[in-house]
């Protein structure tokens, strides 16, 4: 299959998906149901482009597992957070409600159908890698590999010591700043940030895989300008108020860092 017919099919499969989603969202009134599926989403490109690519198939098996493997980690994560908190709807979507509150079912839809598009954006790497018919693994692959490797790990480790925290009633409303969070706001999305660099890496091994910068770029910008650490930030200060006010003096927003000494007032 060509290079344009898989990401036709892939861009017309995943539009139909999403509109499944809202459909489903709208019944359930939660629409943060989107951010399970975006995230299921790239195994299921992944696993398209690994069976319909024309690269050789140890590759295509390799980045195939990959993402599947991360993809379906996130995406349960985000499963159990989601029905964890339902019926409430998590503050991004609360928020979404009142500045969309004209046309809001219609903005919503648009925005899913964005979901669905900026999945075959993102899922640029993959298709590259498919389609790379070298039949052996280059530097660069394994480097992409190992750095995959460690933000995996890295993730996950985020994830669950916020979720360790959440548990413990004692810290009801308190900010949690214990191990990676202690050396940066939003570790998660930083170690969600250098997965897409191992991508990127990964990708640089096949043809025309400079393209795939395009993936961590806007990743990053996403995460830092948009819908990552600008929305959970207001959130936190809806919900923490000035206990949020001093971590945010003291700790890194993105990059793990030294944590700063707090300033006494």
């Amino acid at each position: 299959m060509t290079t344009l017919a898989l990401i036709l099919l892939a861009t017309a499969a995943l539009c139909v998906v999403f509109a499944g989603v809202f459909l489903l969202a709208k019944l359930i009134n939660n629409y943060g149901a989107v951010d399970i599926a975006w995230s299921y989403a790239f195994a299921g490109l992944a696993a398209f482009y690994a069976i319909c690519g024309q690269g050789w198939p140890v590759r295509r098996a390799l980045i195939g597992a990959m993402v599947c493997l991360w993809s379906l980690r996130l995406g349960s994560h985000l499963l159990r957070r989601v029905a964890g908190h339902h019926p409430e709807e998590d503050g991004r979507y609360q928020q979404l409600r009142q500045d969309w509150s004209e046309n809001f079912l219609p903005k919503m839809f648009g925005f899913f159908q964005m979901q669905a598009v900026s999945v075959i954006y993102l899922g640029i790497p993959f298709l590259l890698i498919a389609q790379n018919p070298a039949r052996h693994l280059e530097l660069l692959e394994i480097a992409g590999l190992i750095i995959w490797l460690l933000a995996l790990s890295g993730e996950g480790l985020a994830d669950t010591q916020l979720n360790a925290f959440k548990r413990n009633p004692d810290n009801r409303g308190k900010v949690c700043d214990i191990g990676l969070w202690r050396y940066s706001r939003h570790p998660n999305y930083f170690f969600e940030w250098l997965i897409w660099v191992g991508y990127f890496v990964f990708a640089l091994a096949s043809p025309w895989g400079w393209l795939a910068i395009l993936s961590p770029l806007s990743i990053l910008w996403l995460l830092l300008r948009v819908t990552g650490i600008p929305m959970t930030e207001e959130q936190n200060i809806r919900s923490k108020g000035d206990a949020y006010r001093r971590y945010q003096r003291t700790t890194s927003a993105f990059v793990p860092w030294i944590p700063k000494r707090p300033h006494h007032d």
